[in-house]
């Protein structure tokens, strides 16, 4: 039995699969195998890896097209090797990724959650930037401070996580609409079980284009984020830093999700949501209420907030405010 698994759901590929897998194939650590996830593809993608006959590889198909959440699903239900990780079609890990992966979890033998930094590329390769400087320890409620201040880069791909934690948590948490914030809850709950190790090193590239996450309609989105929000209040009750956490950076963060959520409802077309921009905004008042008791939120004193409620509530400010972002 080999020590990795690199997991890659995938559908339709493209030529983006075939670069993904010549740098998996790549890895200068060879104790790995690749199950590779396939969707129904209808671009050659399955065939096309089928036709490498790489004993390293297992391609799993499906019998019928699935949603991208039934397809993450899964990953819980295959056989995997001590350690996993899983990866987007259209990212890249660098050929010293397990190498270095590794040498952390030796370093590390009692993290429950691995990673290295990383570059972010535009959809044609090109190096847009690098990621925020990490910690190389960090617990759970230092990575929700970081990212309710919006202060670190966290991306699906380039996280490293034992199996056995990983099937034992139910896997990814696939009720979350597109797996928006659910990598966020996967990765918090593992750090609750013990800690972050990250390397240094830059060892994987994370894909910007028209993600999922980018192209997702502001309906699936609130729903996403009050998901991800209800399931804070689990680890708020266990760990008396995360709470001290929520207490302190609760505001900013549902504020910024307030604002930009709010905007993303109001270019959402009316007859795909089932919420209004000012209902919207209800839900994070009795968010805060019960996030950080005793903290007014006060959405409707933050300009952008407060004009995105008024204009949802005409035809007339709708589409203006959809011809604002196309044009801007």
């Amino acid at each position: 039995m080999r020590k990795f698994s690199i997991i890659l759901p995938v559908k339709n590929g493209g030529s983006y699969v075939r670069e993904c897998l010549s740098h998996i194939l790549s890895q200068k650590l060879q104790d790995f195998n690749l199950i590779v996830l396939d969707n129904c593809s209808t671009d050659g993608t399955y065939e096309w890896i089928e036709s490498l006959d790489d004993k390293r590889i297992l391609l799993y198909g499906s019998e019928k097209p699935l949603s991208i959440e039934e397809n993450w699903a899964r990953v819980k239900d295959i056989p995997k090797n001590e350690f996993m990780t899983m990866i987007g079609h259209d990212d890249l890990i660098s050929p010293d990724y397990l190498q270095e992966m590794n040498a952390l979890i030796n370093k590390h033998p009692v993290a429950t959650l691995y990673q290295t930094h990383f570059n972010y590329i535009d959809a044609k390769g090109k190096f847009i930037r690098d990621c925020l400087p990490m910690a190389e320890v960090q617990y759970a409620h230092e990575f929700l401070a970081f990212q309710m201040k919006r202060a670190i880069d966290s991306t699906g791909t380039g996280y490293m996580m034992r199996s056995a934690d990983f099937d034992a948590l139910g896997g990814m948490p696939v009720q979350y609409p597109n797996l928006i914030f659910s990598d966020y809850e996967l990765w918090i709950n593992l750090m609750m079980q013990g800690y972050k190790a990250t390397s240094q090193k830059k060892c994987f590239s994370y894909r910007i284009h028209k993600s999922v996450s980018r192209t997702t309609n502001g309906m699936a989105y609130q729903q996403a984020f009050s998901l991800y929000v209800e399931n804070l209040l689990k680890p708020m009750k266990k760990d008396a830093l995360v709470k001290e956490t929520i207490s302190k950076y609760g505001k900013e963060f549902l504020l910024y999700y307030c604002e930009s959520l709010s905007h993303r409802l109001l270019k959402t077309p009316v007859k795909e949501r089932t919420i209004t921009v000012s209902d919207f905004i209800k839900k994070c008042e009795l968010f805060a209420a019960r996030l950080i008791p005793g903290q007014e939120l006060n959405a409707l004193q933050v300009f952008r907030i407060r004009i995105a409620a008024q204009l949802d509530r005409s035809f007339l400010g709708r589409t203006l405010f959809r011809l604002y972002k196309v044009l801007s």
